[in-house]
């Protein structure tokens, strides 16, 4: 039997501070726009860049630790799985939103009130968590709260 891999590993920059919100049923979710961006020289030898973003989710003990640790342009490595979230908005429309469900995340630039170039935690920077294999619905509006964010573009990166 064939068996697929969804893996998806990234290094960027938080667009904002994670929104972190308790569910009814205890469960604890971090949200947040993560920046990546690649860097080439074009044809005309002039550096180009292009940043993508993506929606990130964490759960539980690992979005305990983005509530305390992640700010806005704060550097994290994310590893986890692709997710598309379906609905119909209150018009009937079919929507669909992709994002990561991170599994573990190592904090690449230190604590934000700290100097140094890595924060870690007890013997390990590295954080890591097993979703829930039920995840608790919540209300959908018509646009995903991430995209009606305008505050991102001030970023420096």
């Amino acid at each position: 039997m064939a068996r697929g891999l969804n893996k998806v590993m990234l290094i960027g920059n938080l667009g904002a501070d994670p929104e972190v919100r308790t569910l009814e049923s205890g469960s604890v979710v971090a949200t947040f726009n993560l920046a990546t961006t690649e860097t080439y020289m074009d044809k005309q030898g002039n550096r180009q860049s292009i940043t993508e973003w993506h929606r990130i989710e964490m759960w539980d003990s690992l979005a305990k630790i983005a509530e305390q640790y992640l700010r806005k342009g704060s550097q994290v490595y994310i590893e986890g799985k692709i997710r598309t979230d379906n609905w119909e908005d209150k018009d009937g429309n079919k929507r669909s939103m992709v994002k990561i469900r991170a599994q573990s995340m190592i904090l690449l630039g230190g604590r934000p009130d700290e100097q140094s170039t890595t924060s870690s935690y007890g013997s390990s920077n590295v954080a890591s968590h097993t979703p829930p294999a039920e995840k608790s619905t919540s209300s959908v509006d018509d646009v995903p709260p991430f995209l009606a964010d305008d505050d991102d573009d001030d970023l420096p990166f």
